[in-house]
């Protein structure tokens, strides 16, 4: 009876302690990301998507102004998937400190087709501009991370980032006063256009309404990990990775 005893309790440890650890919510995500064909299928089907629609806007161009497309750089053209995976082996699901030594090691992969598409669109003197929200202290180690794979226009001339605010908008109003933005790709879809998030309009509706931007002006990379989308689930304010981990559950739909 005490053997049968030991082996229960041995077995429902490790789902009790899974229960407590919040940041475990997340693990089937960044697996999926890290070792799914399907993950890999997404992102070449994306930018194969990109190489054709930017075929058709230089077909259809008529601007005097250089040619460019703007490019969000985290899990659109470099994977973070292996910090996130540290975070939850930490039993965290973000730390801002964690981040900065991630991205100080410069050690992000790309993320499939995305260095491909890129040098393609280079070739036809098309620049790449890459606008982030990592912050101006992770500015040296993203250069050098995008340069370590040669991404084209990995520069400090086309590389935006956040000082002090997550609004992608002013900065990509700033590059169209000297360029014609051909395209633009991300995993959020803030990359695209403050109607989605920023202007408290209903997104599932915004996305309805510009549907047949998508796959065409608009490239949307899979990212399961983090972004906007995961912020209205949220009700109060500084709620712990406890709190957080209960309205999600009480979210999901059922039946």
């Amino acid at each position: 009876m005490k053997k049968n005893l030991f082996i229960v309790i041995s077995f429902l440890l490790p789902l009790f302690a899974a229960g407590q650890n919040p940041a475990r919510d997340y693990t089937n995500a960044v697996l999926w990301q890290q070792t799914s064909g399907e993950y890999r299928a997404l992102c070449f089907q994306a930018y194969n998507f990109a190489r054709l629609s930017l075929k058709e806007a230089l077909w259809a161009d008529t601007s005097k102004k250089p040619n460019c497309v703007i490019v969000d750089i985290d899990e659109t053209v470099l994977d973070n998937s292996a910090f996130q995976g540290h975070e939850i082996k930490k039993g965290l699901s973000y730390v801002s400190e964690d981040w900065t030594e991630w991205t100080n090691l410069a050690q992000a992969d790309t993320v499939p087709g995305a260095l491909a598409f890129l040098k393609f669109a280079a070739s036809k003197n098309i620049e790449t501009f890459y606008v982030s929200n990592r912050d101006e202290k992770d500015y040296i180690a993203t250069l050098k991370n995008l340069q370590h794979f040669g991404f084209p226009y990995a520069d400090d001339a086309h590389l935006l980032v956040s000082k002090g605010t997550s609004n992608k908008e002013p900065r990509r109003q700033k590059i169209t006063e000297t360029h014609h933005i051909l395209l633009l790709c991300g995993d959020n879809l803030s990359d695209f256009s403050n109607i989605f998030y920023r202007e408290n309009k209903n997104t599932f509706e915004q996305v309805n309404t510009n549907q047949n931007l998508f796959g065409t002006k608009y490239i949307v990379l899979p990212n399961p990990m983090y972004g906007d989308w995961e912020k209205p689930l949220y009700q109060g304010e500084k709620l712990s990775d406890k709190d957080k981990a209960k309205q999600r559950l009480e979210r999901l739909k059922s039946y």
